[in-house]
């Protein structure tokens, strides 16, 4: 790889890091905390949080008409969710361990932490839960597809790519015969050690 795109990966891993030291402080701020994976706030906060929450008849009230109309679309993607979820999983379970492509925690991808808030009323919740299934599974999902791509066929395109997976910035570049004959197995490679112990 060109050492100044590793010098900028570098930067890049940095900076994430920083970011989440950044976020965590947040939420501290916030009062929040995670103890032994459990989610507490300080009394006077969920207090207040109590008091800012708005009953379950005024929202419903106080909907616009069209977000009424909608809300079966949105609820319809369900059956498409649930038949990705299982179809993708099943491809993972039975085709990783022949790859020796490390298998992808679903429970990493699926956060259902928005129920400890106590100023969100039950829809609210149940939409939080409805949109935390719906982006977890597509975060599983593409992680699946780009363990797959990197062990498959790790190219990066010509064009642009808007939304690229971390392990795209492993791929050789588009049009490098030399590079792709000499790299393509140890990117693939590469993958595989990272799920031995």
């Amino acid at each position: 790889m060109n050492p100044k795109i590793e010098e900028l990966l570098h930067g890049i891993r940095t900076m994430e890091a920083e970011l989440e030291v950044q976020m965590a402080l947040a939420r501290a701020e916030l009062h929040v905390r995670i103890e032994d994976g459990k989610i507490e706030f300080d009394k006077a906060v969920l207090k207040r949080h109590r008091e800012m929450k708005t009953r379950l008849l005024r929202y419903i009230v106080g909907a616009r008409p069209l977000i009424a109309l909608t809300a079966p679309l949105i609820y319809l993607l369900i059956v498409p969710f649930v038949l990705l979820d299982v179809f993708v999983t099943i491809y993972q379970a039975v085709c990783f361990p022949v790859y020796g492509i490390p298998k992808v925690k679903r429970r990493d991808y699926m956060v259902f932490d928005r129920r400890y808030l106590a100023y969100l009323n039950v829809l609210e919740k149940l939409n939080c839960a409805y949109c935390s299934y719906g982006n977890g599974l597509i975060g599983y999902v593409r992680e699946i597809a780009s363990r797959t791509e990197q062990f498959w066929c790790p190219i990066k395109h010509a064009r642009k790519l808007v939304g690229a997976h971390p392990h795209y910035r492993e791929f050789v570049e588009f049009g490098d015969a030399e590079a792709y004959r000499e790299e393509v197995a140890k990117v693939a490679e590469r993958l595989c050690e990272q799920g031995k112990p």
